[in-house]
């Protein structure tokens, strides 16, 4: 079949010059295509290079960035020493002192390990340490706007599953409270520290620190060098968070030689505490020298002062 004339005929703008004019041009054109193609590809391969580095740096962030925050965070006063692993899990030996330039400093045993998981609203960091927190502990933490907020809860089984609000947080050596400087340092206690907590949660509203539920801090066979005494007794501190998100402090004496009492609060305005220790009569020529150093003085009692 013959094809018409006028379908094989070549438009006058492909003849001569102009023919040989447009296949420059749409030579030009394919190369600044190609050319554009190549740029483009440059730029997405340096993107996804910078975001496989930033993936990186979050996923194997050292544990070391994790210790610093936690300097900054505590003023110094808690360290987190030759730290291994990364920010997401990790160990360290947990040191306290008395904050930049103090000389005190007093370690734990063992490595203080976590764990933390990005969950849908929040963080989760779970904590373990064989000497002093037997049980796990979770922190779900939450930010908010103006606001975060830190709920203490307990993982008996070791499911976080199986969460508990209640319950045994940990124990610690009394003489680790030695690290932070004074009066600790001088009083060198020996004996335990025990915590327990009830529905606790710590809340940053807009700088200013709220709290909720309850703890008690017993210190258990409390002793010290500076008495002639082996034992001084066992103490306990109730923690109590009020309707105002202050935490109420009361302090009471469970048995010993001496005698402690006080009350006090937590709250914007910093710490206040107000308190007297006094000795049974049959030992109070063993704790004379004690009753002088834990507080002012006040003929045979002492009254402790805070803020």
């Amino acid at each position: 079949m013959a094809v018409p004339s006028f379908f094989s005929r070549r438009p006058a703008w492909l003849k001569g010059a102009g023919a040989v004019t447009t296949r420059w041009l749409e030579s030009t054109l394919e190369v600044a295509r190609w050319e554009n193609m190549r740029k483009a590809g440059k730029r997405w391969g340096k993107w996804g290079a910078a975001l496989g580095a930033l993936v990186g740096v979050v996923l194997f962030a050292p544990a070391s960035w994790l210790a610093q925050g936690v300097v900054e965070l505590t003023g110094g006063r808690l360290l987190l020493a030759e730290s291994q692993g990364t920010v997401w899990q990790g160990d360290a030996v947990a040191i306290l002192t008395g904050g930049p330039g103090s000389r005190d400093a007093r370690a734990l045993p063992g490595r203080l390990a976590w764990r933390i998981k990005l969950k849908t609203f929040g963080v989760r960091v779970s904590l373990q340490q064989d000497c002093c927190l037997p049980t796990p502990v979770v922190l779900d933490i939450k930010p908010g706007w103006g606001r975060i907020r830190a709920e203490i809860k307990l993982s008996p089984g070791g499911q976080e599953a199986e969460l508990a609000s209640m319950g045994a947080v940990g124990h610690w050596p009394a003489a680790w409270l030695g690290g932070l400087g004074t009066p600790w340092n001088t009083l060198q206690l020996g004996g335990l520290l025990r915590m327990n907590t009830r529905d606790l949660a710590v809340e940053w509203v807009q700088g200013r620190l709220r709290v909720e539920g309850q703890a008690d801090l017993s210190l258990d066979n409390v002793s010290s060098p500076i008495s002639t005494l082996d034992r001084l007794g066992s103490y306990r501190l109730d923690l109590l968070g009020d309707a105002q998100g202050q935490l109420q402090l009361n302090l009471t004496t469970l048995d010993g030689s001496l005698q402690l009492t006080g009350q006090g609060t937590v709250g914007p305005g910093g710490t206040r505490f107000r308190g007297m220790a006094t000795a049974v009569e049959a030992d109070r020529g063993a704790l004379d020298n004690l009753l002088n150093i834990i507080g002012r003085r006040a003929g045979d009692h002492s009254v402790i002062s805070i803020g």
